[in-house]
């Protein structure tokens, strides 16, 4: 009897063991719990890249700047910056960002055609240029990211047609100075909705 009891412990332990000893590789293949993505931390920082644009393109203005208004209209296909304060609370977050990327996108074509203008006359702001249109790219990328998580649609616009390329050094400034204006217009309207909309998302995860 007493070896009949110490078998069955004997038996009762090891069983103990082999179970204890497939935890791990339960646990294991339980998969990791979904963690949302942070759409208000992504406006957010589109919001602060935006504001940084914002800022190259003031600087920019500042160090070339002309004692009168440039000749406009050079550029014929720039997104209209016609926007209204008071429509800014109304916008739905899919079709705004959708917006968004495709006038970015016709500014970084823009500013592609400046920056191979700048170069043949050597124009001197074409560091900072450079520095903004790699700025630029960065924004695309996170607000393509972020156009993604929300599913948000990738617009199609006819790509844009561009003046002929400026004959002097002259022309390269003012046609920099009318992009740089309508580019810092977009820049306050971009970072004023992204800040909304990160609000506006706070708002519906509180609730």
């Amino acid at each position: 009897m007493k070896v009949d009891n110490l078998l069955v412990d004997s038996s009762s332990s090891l069983l103990l063991s082999l179970l204890l000893a497939q935890i791990p590789l339960f646990t294991s293949a339980v998969p990791a719990p979904y963690r949302r993505p942070n759409v208000v931390h992504e406006l957010d920082r589109l919001a602060n890249q935006t504001k940084n644009l914002r800022q190259i393109t003031a600087d920019l203005l500042k160090e070339h700047a002309f004692e009168t208004d440039p000749e406009q209209h050079r550029f014929k296909s720039l997104p209209l910056m016609n926007n209204r304060a008071s429509d800014i609370n109304s916008l739905e977050m899919r079709p705004t960002l959708s917006q968004l990327h495709a006038d970015l996108k016709s500014f970084e074509h823009h500013f592609a055609w400046l920056s191979r203008a700048s170069r043949k006359h050597h124009h001197p702001a074409l560091p900072k240029l450079g520095q903004m249109m790699s700025l630029i790219k960065s924004l695309t990328s996170m607000l393509e990211h972020q156009m993604m998580r929300v599913d948000a649609q990738r617009l199609s616009p006819p790509s844009p047609s561009m003046p002929p390329p400026p004959p002097s050094q002259f022309d390269v400034l003012q046609s920099s100075q009318e992009l740089l204006l309508q580019f810092r217009l977009f820049c306050d309207w971009a970072q004023r909705v992204f800040s909304v909309l990160s609000t506006k998302s706070k708002m519906s995860a509180v609730q």
